[in-house]
């Protein structure tokens, strides 16, 4: 049998050679995150999210919920693509500036990583198998009743930010996380210390005020779970505070202090697609549900379908009819959304007519 710590060293060169940037072992006894869970579960912090409450406490068992599991590997992909430039944080904060332009979340630009990660890790796992001779195992990303953010915590990928994400000193927190529950016995990672400190830039900065507490999201105010995993109107007290982002938020990212040590990803698949930033929200706004199937082909946005698509860019446009734009740009905006209701499904109706009769804030 090869050593563990010869195996660990292995692995972590083969996740290297994948693009993974870092990889770290968990334990699996997570009881001491269990009562944190059920408080939030209790709370309704889940809003829409039932599969967060369907797998109860098994999202805190690794081994109840994949039998056999004796440790979790947990692995570190960055997403930023390659040719971000410097002061990238301002220029998205820019985007703002600019209400009649759709913002995209980072993450999203980009190909579905879930398919990148999955695959990557399935072919790690695979690679693992190979050199033992077999191996008992399962591939994990953001895709299954995990708790990704502990997980990493405990293995050394970094700490639970005040805004949930993980937080890193070296990759701050642009990156995405995946697992690989395995049936043998790794060397487990020190796990991450806090550096937040009395940092508060990501509670303060919220748009919703998402953020209750440190360490504590009420997905029903997030933007991100408002325009993605939302399924119904959005709150209209909510709306306003939206902006002109229509798929996601990356607002309490983009002023950590720790984002400064964002890394730019080696892999492709995260280079941002044509026509996704800086694009006019009437061109988003017209696409039709073939036109939406096309262009988001392999993309993670493909996942919230059309209708929502059209529901979050009516809610920017409302807010742009608002916002200091130009009587061109106003005009657009209107006719678009006046033309769409003679065929709008229920759900838009509700948004359009509400861009349309919107009063000042």
């Amino acid at each position: 049998m090869t050593d563990s710590v010869q195996l660990l060293s292995n692995i972590r060169q083969w996740a290297t050679d994948l693009g993974f940037s870092h990889i770290g072992v968990a334990p699996i006894d997570l009881s001491t995150a269990e009562p944190g869970l059920q408080a939030w579960l209790d709370n309704g912090f889940h809003g829409d999210m039932a599969y967060m409450a369907t797998h109860g406490m098994r999202r805190a068992r690794p081994a109840e919920l994949v039998p056999g599991t004796v440790s979790v590997i947990t692995a570190r992909m960055d997403y930023l693509p390659s040719s971000t430039p410097q002061g990238w944080q301002a220029i998205e904060f820019d985007r703002l500036n600019h209400p009649s332009e759709a913002i995209v979340s980072l993450y999203a630009r980009g190909r579905d990583y879930h398919k990148v990660l999955r695959n990557r890790l399935q072919k790690l796992a695979q690679r693992i198998a190979q050199e033992l001779g077999g191996l008992g195992h399962r591939v994990f990303t953001d895709s299954a009743p995990v708790l990704e953010v502990e997980l990493a915590t405990r293995s050394g990928l970094g700490w639970r930010g005040k805004h949930t994400l993980t937080l890193s000193r070296e990759a701050g927190s642009m990156f995405f996380l995946g697992e690989i529950y395995v049936d043998i016995a790794l060397p487990v990672s020190e796990p991450a210390s806090d550096h937040c400190g009395s940092c508060t830039s990501c509670i303060d900065i919220c748009p919703t005020q998402a953020i209750i507490a440190p360490q504590r999201l009420d997905a029903r105010r997030c933007i991100s779970y408002l325009t993605i995993e939302h399924a119904g109107p959005i709150p209209v007290e909510l709306r306003p505070l939206i902006g002109n982002r229509i798929y996601g938020c990356d607002d309490c990212q983009l002023v950590c202090p720790w984002n400064k040590f964002a890394q730019r990803s080696a892999l492709p698949d995260f280079d941002e697609r044509t026509g996704l930033t800086g694009q006019q929200l009437v061109t988003l706004f017209s696409w039709t549900q073939d036109d939406f199937l096309r262009y988001t082909e392999g993309s993670p946005i493909r996942r919230i379908g059309h209708e929502r698509w059209q529901r979050n860019i009516a809610v920017a446009m409302g807010n742009a009819l608002h916002a200091d734009i130009s009587a061109a740009n106003a005009a657009a905006i209107r006719k678009a959304l006046t033309d769409s209701l003679a065929t709008a499904a229920p759900l838009l109706v509700e948004h359009v007519q509400w861009a349309l009769d919107v009063q000042p804030m």
